[in-house]
């Protein structure tokens, strides 16, 4: 894999570029990250793993961009499920894990060297006037929620400025309020997109090839929604 050179400019503090849900991508991630200027920061916003078919590449990538780099890769509801999964033991015939397309991909062994590394990851990265995390805040603690969404979305008051998550896909970029919906479900044949929140401009890649049609969103409730 071929890893892009994002050395910093001089000629302006760097801006934050937060990235939607990877999905195991990598194809799109790589072709994203090309357009995204060399030395701003990355915030991928979680779930960079299960559903696609480069699970681990996409996994690679982005670590060594949080490594050499630092970039910053966000816990999302996967990454949270697959260590509760590893964590309670690889029985045969669990359909909770052995259903896991990043286990499926990888394997007991190679899973077992990315849990500590997945388990450790942040729910928040805080900027200047907002906040990049998964899904949300829990509108009784404000603590960072890797599920929630429409009770978040009906109760955020702005306390946090600007937050942009991912978890809930749908066809380009959707807000709510002070609420940046990031998701534009790569993994089901849409856009992977790139958000920065100093200048509110976007970067988007196609990933058709993912499925056989275009993205519809997911009414909230819905079977399709639930299952995200």
């Amino acid at each position: 894999m071929t890893f892009p050179d994002r050395r910093p400019p001089h000629h302006r503090p760097p801006h934050h570029w937060v990235i939607g849900d990877v999905h195991g991508c990598a194809d799109a991630l790589q072709r994203l990250l090309v357009q995204l200027p060399a030395g701003d920061r990355l915030v991928f916003c979680g779930d960079v793993i299960n559903r696609g078919s480069r699970i681990e590449e996409a996994m690679e990538l982005v670590w060594d961009l949080v490594r050499r780099q630092g970039a910053v890769w966000l816990k999302g509801n996967h990454e949270r499920d697959l260590v509760r999964q590893l964590d309670t033991g690889l029985a045969p015939g669990r359909p909770d894990l052995n259903g896991n397309d990043t286990y499926r991909q990888l394997g007991a062994a190679r899973c077992r060297l990315w849990r500590d590394r997945l388990d450790q990851l942040p729910l928040a990265y805080w900027g200047q006037g907002w906040v990049a995390t998964h899904a949300g805040f829990d509108p009784r603690t404000w603590q960072p929620d890797l599920n929630v969404r429409l009770a978040f979305w009906q109760a955020y008051d702005d306390r946090f400025g600007e937050v942009i998550v991912g978890h809930t896909p749908g066809p380009g970029l959707r807000r709510v309020g002070s609420i940046v919906l990031l998701d534009t479900g790569a993994c089901y044949g849409g856009d992977l997109t790139a958000y920065c929140p100093e200048t509110r401009q976007t970067r988007q890649v196609s990933n058709l090839a993912a499925a056989g049609g275009p993205l519809t969103a997911p009414s909230p409730g819905s079977a399709m929604s639930r299952a995200l």
